[in-house]
């Protein structure tokens, strides 16, 4: 069973929104994690999280509730998971959110970073492409922003649930 990741779903507008999604998914999983740990460090208050009466954090007691129960390097592992797609129990019950509820886990573990989650390394320093990717998502308006955050914690966690088809993919037109 395979995960039903598609890089070409994407909720962004522009070709710049794009490419930046693109210039994303190039970074190794560790830089992922540290990029959306400087988000929400240095634009938290923007974007918390995206649509605050849209999140729902009852719905996520896994990611919300058990996983502050754990150690730094389970939840470190767990992140990993969930970054990378991979078929775990965390991971799956990360792909079952909405997007909304998803961006508000990773607001919820980046304001627990350092306390209740585990945290960045005191001697970690951002990468060239992780802060050139801050760099220009800083620069973009609030809709562009939103669109990008979405569509990146969209395209992790596991689910097997497939998207409906189109009517381009399928050559058939609906009826009722």
């Amino acid at each position: 069973m395979t995960s039903s990741f598609n890089p070409d779903r994407s909720q962004a507008l522009s070709a710049e929104t794009q490419n930046l999604i693109k210039a994303f998914n190039a970074l190794d999983t560790d830089a992922k994690l540290a990029w959306f740990y400087l988000v929400y460090k240095k634009m938290g208050d923007s974007i918390t999280p995206a649509a605050p009466t849209a999140a729902e954090p009852e719905l996520a007691p896994r990611l919300l509730g058990d996983y502050y129960e754990l150690s730094d390097d389970e939840q470190l592992a767990i992140m990993r998971q969930i970054v990378n797609r991979e078929d775990t129990e965390y991971s799956r019950a990360y792909g079952a959110l909405k997007e909304n509820n998803q961006l508000m886990v990773w607001y919820a573990w980046a304001q627990g970073m350092g306390d209740t989650v585990v945290g960045m390394p005191s001697n970690y320093q951002a990468s060239e492409p992780i802060n050139n990717l801050l760099s220009q998502i800083e620069g973009l308006d609030f809709e562009d922003q939103i669109s990008i955050f979405r569509t990146i914690s969209s395209n992790m966690g596991y689910t097997d649930v497939k998207p409906i088809e189109t009517q381009a993919q399928t050559g058939k037109t609906s009826s009722l």
